[in-house]
């Protein structure tokens, strides 16, 4: 069946998870019934879909629900036959999602969803990028705070360094400046799942170092990779491991492959965050990073991580409330500088608390932006700067509350 005669423009799967509710929230406002795009609710809950549209308002109850199971494959098929798109909350994806990615590739459907897991993102590729390419349809992971700020925020910064100065910026450099919120339960999941399957399988760890594992080659570019505190002479602080970069410069290396190395083969990028400067912020730095390292080794053990688990990290489905999430906020800082010397500064920036709120609101606009704003390209597996781009960033920045900013 041609996308053009599907009844839905976009079909939300997980409409109940908690990243799911502040998605369909989002549509609601946007779009209610039928606005700029035509959509549905998708999840195994009858029960908890509605739960979640009754919390919308009046009319909401005409959102129409489809009962079907992540593992379904004759289910989701039925899905699929119903909409242009299918946006997918149901994490972790390394366990609950290759069935829905399968059928998307094999029936020509359009895919978005929030992963982060860098290693199922890999085998999803390899096993179904052939499939999607000749069924036509645009697979595009990562489309949450995991990465589209990291990614757009270097398109933005390259294409301002190509406008300004007729070359790209070999180095980049993206500093968290403020990042305030709470931890994604479904992240601390992805997590944890994926430090089991390290475990489990050792070879995978080595695997997961290399910062091209799903770029489409690797040009050999060495990488950096901030695992210690250290200074930071162009950001003026104190910078420690940012645990979103594992996935973040990988995303955005396959965006500069899938670009033809627009980049330049020769191109750098790393993540880390501030924690400001002198002692103070050195302190910080340290706190930080070892904290981050005790947390990882701590999740490597089976004991330690059922504790973690138990005890101390949010689980899938918790999350802030309302208030909290309004609250939050983040600061991106983009620090480029072409091979000739010539420097950029980008920053940008998010309304809301990163890993839920803004993340919902990032979901939607990209789910709107693959049904309707980029007829016409050939199906794969994408990224957002590479398959949405500036299409994307439009939206983001008129309904998202993102801002993307050149700052001296």
């Amino acid at each position: 069946m041609s996308k053009q005669n599907k009844q839905y423009d976009v079909v939300v799967f997980g409409a109940s998870s908690f990243v799911g509710q502040i998605l369909v929230k989002h549509l609601w406002k946007r779009h209610g019934l039928k606005g700029e795009i035509s959509w549905a609710v998708a999840g195994r809950s009858k029960s908890k879909m509605q739960g979640v549209l009754a919390e919308l308002g009046t009319g909401a109850e005409k959102i129409e629900m489809i009962v079907c199971d992540a593992d379904n494959e004759s289910q989701l098929r039925d899905l699929c036959a119903k909409t242009k798109v299918v946006c997918s909350t149901v994490g972790p994806y390394a366990l609950f999602g290759n069935t829905l990615v399968k059928v998307c590739a094999e029936t020509g459907t359009d895919y978005c969803d929030l992963t982060g897991e860098v290693q199922w993102i890999e085998r999803m590729i390899t096993q179904h990028e052939a499939t999607a390419k000749a069924s036509g349809a645009r697979i595009v992971h990562c489309c949450g705070f995991d990465s589209i700020p990291s990614d757009l925020g270097v398109f933005f910064l390259q294409q301002a360094s190509m406008s300004q100065y007729k070359a790209p910026c070999q180095r980049i450099k993206m500093r968290v400046r403020r990042l305030k919120g709470e931890f994604s339960g479904g992240t601390v999941a992805s997590l944890m799942n994926v430090v089991k399957e390290v475990t489990a399988n050792p070879k995978l760890g080595k695997k997961l170092a290399n910062p091209f594992l799903i770029a489409p080659s690797n040009p050999g570019t060495r990488q950096p990779n901030v695992k210690m505190p250290e200074f930071d002479k162009d950001a003026g602080s104190w910078i420690a491991p940012f645990v979103m970069a594992a996935i973040n410069t990988r995303v955005v290396h396959r965006s500069n492959g899938l670009n033809d190395w627009g980049y330049g083969k020769d191109f750098v990028y790393d993540e880390a965050m501030m924690t400001g400067q002198g002692v103070k912020g050195r302190l910080m730095a340290m706190t930080v990073a070892g904290g981050l390292a005790g947390f990882m080794v701590g999740a490597t053990l089976p004991p330690t991580r059922w504790a973690l688990e138990r005890f101390v990290v949010p689980k899938p489905g918790e999350g802030p409330s309302p208030e909290a999430q309004i609250k939050g906020s983040y600061d991106l800082r983009f620090y480029g500088q072409t091979a000739n010397g010539e420097k950029l500064v980008a920053k940008v920036t998010g309304d809301m608390d990163p890993g839920y709120g803004s993340t919902g609101k990032m979901l939607g606009e990209a789910a709107a932006c693959l049904a309707l704003d980029v007829p016409g390209k050939e199906g794969g597996f994408w990224t957002p700067a590479t398959l949405l781009g500036g299409d994307l960033m439009g939206r983001l920045q008129a309904h998202a509350g993102l801002s993307f900013e050149l700052v001296n």
